[in-house]
């Protein structure tokens, strides 16, 4: 189980390059409707609790902004 933990953790920081350049270009496109951000926002949120319960498990709590 932890080696699996381990490849997704290796695989996540591919992933996110890959759908940061998806909502650089959904972001720049005038044209995009509002399913698509929608689908987009989905993803980003997706991806970020990867890596909150990345954060989490590895012992490193992220902290709020203005909470140091």
């Amino acid at each position: 189980m932890s080696r699996l933990a381990d490849h997704m953790e290796a695989f996540q920081p591919g992933m996110a390059s890959q759908l940061l350049e998806h909502a650089r270009q959904v972001l720049d496109d005038d044209t995009e409707d509002l399913e698509e951000l929608r689908l987009l926002a989905a993803q980003l949120t997706s991806a970020l609790r990867d890596v909150l319960r990345v954060a989490t498990s590895r012992g490193r709590r992220p902290v709020a902004p203005g909470h140091r």
